[in-house]
């Protein structure tokens, strides 16, 4: 029976209720996960909601997520397929063989959950008590909290005793959420979405929860306040220290002359630096940092929180910043690459002597009590030179308003002399406000490989796999590669790259992609193409291509040139950059690769 049917007989019993069976989520999940049409995915989660008590909502939310609390807080359930397994197997009352032997059929422990279960109920009089929502929530966070001595065993029991009392098809997305394996393929804006639906008055109140979102970064709130206060409530949501705001994202360009003719022939200019951009939120004297992905990251930059703590005259603020691995006794600037090997859990300490960093601070976005994100950038700017304390470590970025392009110019190569990327051109116009989560023309990227053909790098998703042969038997062999289209929230192909990939490359990508593996094509993924595999969009590579061609096979900017056809980048090459800094909505879009493939006509032309 379809979940929008069962709903109506559900809706007088919850609605007065303070809880909700789990059992009406799974059936949500179920039916989400049999479809790959993300409008009645919007529909089956809206409908869901409808009938969750408000105190709930913000649960129901995070489980969808596959979480139990936004990303900022680092607490995860940490339920490895190992420990999962024991699981089973205690749940079950089946041989540890017997479930090994048969995660290879399933390809997903949820689903060999919930085959040993389905076994077991019919064999054994189940008489428990339905599980509600906040009973599958308040385990899985016991689960997640716990740690010491007896950490793994206590959290085995409370998985088991869990499994023990779900149906089947309960336990195979409690499984998969405990295990960090739901996608269903129900992306952020898909809740906002289906929130809209269900308490907004219809999507056209999108927009107001958006807002909400983009300055907290946590959906569950948002969901919650707006099933218990109403629309109205998002009004309240304000600016926060401790809670990171979703970044402004910048569109691109290949010449000074399109840049400028977008920006009203003025902007102001900023070197375009190679670091990891941070979100930090200073407090007195505490300094939190978030990275792009609003992953909590202050305990792997404690050289970089001494340095906001010493260099930042507010009392309270919010700034965004590149932190840069830098020769300390040069001054040199170091690649990302170099960067990367701060971000781990041990070994800190080593790797800050290792790897010093420098900061280079580009906005702000609260201080000393006042929203700054509503503010157009010069006055931005001006608040950053008063609230800065240049030293040898912490600089603001170098800057130059300018109006034409010959200054355009000469900044940019100075910029490349300096060892950075190129430049960010930011608008200074009235309306330059800092727009959370968005990506728009008020920032705009100049990097210097845009002036040739295909020289510059792009940041492509992947989402689907082919088996290798040959020497490469046992491993994938290529990976279809997607831009991303923020205007329809979807990943559209662009290439297939089966190069630049080394023996470890190889070893590695199947651990780290299988863990996204699903049954079928996301939701998501505009693809004329099959695949061996389907992955979620989670993984961003750097890729590099000899040129951009017309492709009868490729979605990415369908209809934009030639009625048909999309665009593909021919003979990709991997460049050994894993981009784990830069989350799916954060690769290269589809604009953008189909401003690079007019860049590169005017040069044949």
């Amino acid at each position: 029976m379809h979940v929008q049917f069962d709903l109506i007989a559900y809706l007088l019993k919850y609605q007065r209720e303070a809880s909700l069976e789990f059992s009406l989520a799974a059936k949500c999940y179920e039916e989400v996960e049999a479809t790959a049409k993300r409008l009645e995915m919007t529909d089956l989660f809206a409908d869901l909601l409808k009938v969750t008590p408000k105190g709930t909502v913000d649960k129901i939310v995070y489980l969808t997520q596959g979480r139990l609390y936004p990303n900022f807080v680092n607490v995860e359930i940490g339920i490895a397929e190992k420990l999962a397994i024991q699981a089973v197997v205690r749940a079950t009352g089946r041989a540890e063989k017997e479930v090994k032997e048969d995660l290879p059929r399933t390809g997903d422990i949820g689903e060999t959950a919930r085959g040993f279960l389905t076994k077991k109920a019919q064999t054994t009089l189940v008489t428990s008590t339905p599980l509600t929502t906040e009973i599958v929530y308040g385990i899985l966070e016991k689960i997640a909290r716990a740690s010491g001595v007896g950490a793994i065993d206590k959290k085995l029991s409370l998985l088991a005793g869990l499994l023990i009392r779900a149906t089947p098809n309960e336990a195979k997305y409690i499984i998969r959420i405990a295990t960090g394996s739901l996608r269903l393929g129900i992306a952020d804006m898909t809740v906002l979405d289906a929130l809209a639906v269900a308490y907004g008055g219809g999507k056209e109140a999108r927009g107001i929860l958006e807002r909400a979102y983009n300055i907290s970064s946590d959906l569950g709130k948002v969901a919650r306040t707006v099933a218990d206060k109403g629309i109205n409530a998002m009004e309240g949501f304000k600016v926060t220290v401790g809670n990171p705001i979703r970044p402004m994202l910048a569109e691109r360009l290949g010449s000074p002359e399109e840049i400028l003719e977008k920006l009203d022939n003025r902007c102001i200019a900023e070197f375009k630096y190679d670091g990891e951009r941070i979100q930090a939120h200073k407090e007195d004297n505490m300094v939190t940092l978030f990275s792009r992905r609003l992953e909590n990251i202050t305990d792997q930059y404690p050289d970089a929180v001494e340095l906001f703590k010493r260099d930042i005259k507010a009392k309270d603020a919010i700034l965004e910043a590149e932190c840069v691995a830098v020769d300390v006794d040069t001054g040199e600037l170091k690649p990302f690459q170099e960067l990367m090997h701060r971000r781990r859990k041990y070994g800190i300490k080593e790797a800050m002597e290792e790897y010093p960093v420098s900061l280079f601070i580009f906005d702000v976005l609260y201080a000393d009590g006042n929203d700054y994100t509503l503010e157009p950038y010069p006055v931005r700017r001006k608040k950053l030179e008063e609230i800065v304390e240049d030293g040898d470590r912490v600089k603001l970025v170098e800057s130059l308003e300018v109006d034409n392009v010959r200054d355009l110019e000469r900044f940019f190569e100075k910029s490349v002399e300096s060892g950075c990327e190129g430049l960010m051109c930011k608008s200074i116009a009235e309306d330059s406000v800092y727009q959370a989560g968005a990506r728009g023309w008020m920032w705009i990227k100049y990097k210097r490989d845009y002036r040739s053909e295909m020289t510059d790098t792009v940041d492509l998703v992947v989402v689907g796999a082919y088996y290798g042969r040959g020497k490469r038997a046992g491993t994938y062999g290529a990976l279809l590669l997607t831009a991303y289209n923020p205007t329809s929230d979807v990943f559209e192909t662009v290439t297939k790259c089966g190069t630049g990939f080394t023996d470890a490359d190889l070893k590695k990508l199947p651990k780290i992609l299988n863990e996204h593996k699903i049954a079928h094509k996301d939701a998501r993924v505009q693809s004329r193409l099959e695949t061996d595999v389907w992955f979620e969009p989670f993984l961003v590579l750097e890729v590099l291509g000899a040129e951009i061609t017309l492709s009868p096979v490729h979605t990415c900017a369908t209809d934009a040139i030639r009625k048909g056809s999309g665009l593909a980048i021919r003979f990709p090459r991997f460049t050994g950059n894993y981009r784990v800094d830069k989350s799916a909505e954060d690769a290269t879009t589809e604009k953008e690769i189909l401003g690079m493939y007019r860049k590169q006509l005017k040069r044949l032309s």
